[in-house]
């Protein structure tokens, strides 16, 4: 059986743990209830803005660049966003396998084009350099409360490499917030613009439980866009108010992925800061207990000896 002094040395570690665990904890919670009602307050305007995107892309005349449909896809840019810091859980590992998957599956339709890297986030810049990609910029220090100030520059080059025709298409990986427990890794069709895609993409993240789902009920709000063609007047000059549109709508499309993102990393770490305290509790009792025991074989062997050396003596 193990010493005692080193099951205590081994209890203190333990307890020392816990200690970290459980106020990173408490930070995260914190963290995750403060970026959770930013991601849930911005759904309403996001939602609305790629309803307004997908109508525009129905345009038949005076489309700007950024709604114009290119017939070949020579180059695809993929964004991937994850984390700065660890120990949040399968957060990132979920998103880096969701690429994978979908790399994978859709082989052939890559096979002739070429692929172009962005990194979010310090774990993201790790991922692909490991696999020997080269990331053409990365993205990282966000914080924990995301601001449009930090996403811009993120949408600006994306946006503007798109026109200049260095990418034909991109892709952004990212995860999407459902509740507290639960965060899903997503793959959305950022570039091209168009309008099945967007609803699809809007199907797939309104929430159907939760308080944001009470209260599309309660006020019968369908974010979801229909294929009904309407009519926009737009003065004085149509062509560069919709230049100068399409690119808010854009910028407020990524801005609400990066939301969505930052809102599942604060719980998914919440939830593992959670797990590791309960891990650490739990492995503070065994260790207890075996101290316990230890300490009283320990104390059995002594009386054991005392009294062999006294029948000895007499």
């Amino acid at each position: 059986m193990e010493s005692p002094q080193n099951i205590k040395k081994r209890l203190k570690s333990v307890k020392n743990i816990n200690q970290i665990t459980k106020a990173m904890e408490l930070v995260s919670a914190t963290k995750m209830r403060k970026s959770q009602q930013i991601a849930l307050d911005s759904r309403p305007y996001a939602f609305a803005a790629m309803d307004l995107l997908a109508n525009l892309s129905l345009l038949e005349k005076d489309l700007p660049e950024l709604l114009k449909h290119r017939r070949s896809v020579k180059n695809v840019l993929f964004v991937l966003v994850a984390s700065d810091k660890g120990l949040a859980g399968a957060f990132n590992s979920s998103v880096f396998k969701k690429f994978e998957i979908h790399v994978k599956r859709d082989a052939e339709k890559y096979a002739n084009e070429e692929h172009l890297f962005v990194a979010v986030g310090e774990k993201s810049y790790a991922y692909l350099n490991k696999r020997g990609v080269k990331v053409l910029k990365k993205f990282v220090q966000a914080g924990d409360y995301t601001t449009p100030e930090q996403v811009e520059p993120l949408t600006n080059f994306i946006v503007e490499g798109y026109l200049a025709k260095k990418w034909d298409k991109v892709v952004v990986i990212s995860t999407h917030f459902k509740s507290a427990l639960k965060q899903e890794p997503h793959i959305r069709r950022f570039l091209p613009i168009d309008f099945d895609h967007i609803a699809d993409a809007v199907r797939e993240t309104v929430p159907e439980r939760g308080k944001f789902a009470e209260m599309m009920k309660e006020h019968s709000i369908n974010f979801v866009p229909d294929k009904e063609i309407k009519e926009y007047l737009i003065e004085p000059n149509p062509k560069y108010v919709l230049e100068k549109l399409v690119k808010h709508l854009c910028f407020m499309e990524m801005y609400h992925l990066i939301l969505e993102a930052n809102a599942s990393e604060h719980s998914a770490r919440r939830m593992a800061m959670k797990t590791a305290s309960d891990n650490a509790n739990d492995l503070g009792n065994k260790l207890n207990l075996q101290y316990n025991k230890s300490r009283q074989a320990r104390i059995t062997t002594e009386i054991s000896e005392i009294s062999a050396g006294a029948e000895a003596l007499q």
